[in-house]
């Protein structure tokens, strides 16, 4: 395993983050492992020198959290632990969700309790709230901070103007600023290099990209994408624009050049994240212990600069997506 530290946060975390949207309960979404599944997947990460998790209170409904929170009992100090939070939890309490200083403070402290933890290492926003003014929610990230609730925040997918918004009004306001950005990014969607990672890297902010495989298309051929569970169930990927543009080119050039490096598909999508200077970690989302192995040899892959511009060339504007 290699090892980076967090944009300026000072925290050393491992080159690959594993996501927790994997596990929690099947009732939750079909292809989401169950809680024994998912103890053994932590498990072997760990035993791949992975130190860095990111999970989310929506995740299985908070199954995830308890999940992750069971397997990381007993050493949590050696771990790097993300959380999120925004997305609406009891359709029966409106205030279960969103980002004003109610659902900010009461759905941290229950993520804080499913995990077993008194602090995280990192609270993200999930999305960007429109109904909240940004003020009123940098506030209650910093004091989630003070209480000791949380050392770090973030932010993930929303425009570049919301986030130096956001971190202009924690500056102007003497309070933390965002410390990391989960943003949308892998080789088929790459509108964030127009503003957003630039925007990142000039203020040493962390990048965790979501979806570095586009949610498994570039793990297989595009004409077997549907053949997998996810495939068939997963109706979020197919709103993204990985099926438009110049994605089926791209799709091709990776089994091409993994053919010619005798390796697997998502093993070269992966390695071209390691080779951007802009991306600390991507978060790598599987159900399958061999994929997890796949992802942690992807570390070893060595492109070239014409391999990078091989896979690159094809690639074609496409629509936003991920700011939902």
């Amino acid at each position: 395993m290699e090892y980076t530290t967090l944009g300026d946060t000072g925290m050393e975390v491992s080159r690959i983050c594993l996501g927790c949207m994997s596990f929690g309960t099947s009732d939750w979404r079909e292809w989401v492992l169950d809680e024994d599944e998912g103890l053994e997947l932590v498990e072997r990460a760990i035993e791949l020198g992975i130190n860095f998790f990111d999970t989310a209170n929506m995740y299985s409904d908070g199954e995830s959290e308890r999940v992750l929170g069971k397997a990381l009992e007993g050493r949590r100090d050696e771990m790097v632990v993300a959380s999120k939070v925004y997305f609406q939890m009891d359709d029966d309490d409106p205030n279960s969700g969103g980002l004003g200083r109610k659902a900010i403070e009461q759905e941290l402290d229950n993520s804080l309790e499913r995990l077993g933890m008194d602090t995280l290492d990192l609270l993200q926003i999930h999305r960007w709230d429109h109904d909240t003014p940004i003020e009123t929610t940098m506030r209650a990230l910093d004091d989630a901070i003070r209480r000791g609730k949380t050392r770090y925040v973030g932010g993930s997918s929303m425009w570049a103007h919301q986030f130096a918004e956001a971190q202009y009004t924690a500056d102007s306001l003497g309070l933390d600023r965002f410390a990391t950005m989960q943003n949308h990014y892998n080789l088929l969607y790459r509108e964030e290099e127009r503003e957003m990672l630039p925007l990142c890297e000039k203020f040493g902010v962390g990048v965790i990209p979501w979806s570095p495989l586009a949610r498994g298309y570039l793990a297989r051929p595009h004409e077997e994408f549907d053949a997998t569970t996810r495939g068939e169930s997963d109706e979020h990927a197919k709103r993204h624009p990985y099926f438009e543009g110049g994605g089926q080119e791209v799709n091709e050039r990776v089994q091409e050049l993994a053919a010619e490096k005798d390796v697997k598909m998502a093993q070269i999508a992966l390695a071209w994240q390691f080779h951007k200077d802009w991306v600390d970690a991507p978060i790598v989302g599987t159900t399958s212990i061999e994929h997890l192995e796949d992802a942690v040899e992807a570390l070893d892959i060595k492109l070239s600069d014409s391999d990078v511009e091989y896979l690159e060339e094809p690639y074609q504007p496409v629509r936003i997506s991920g700011h939902e």
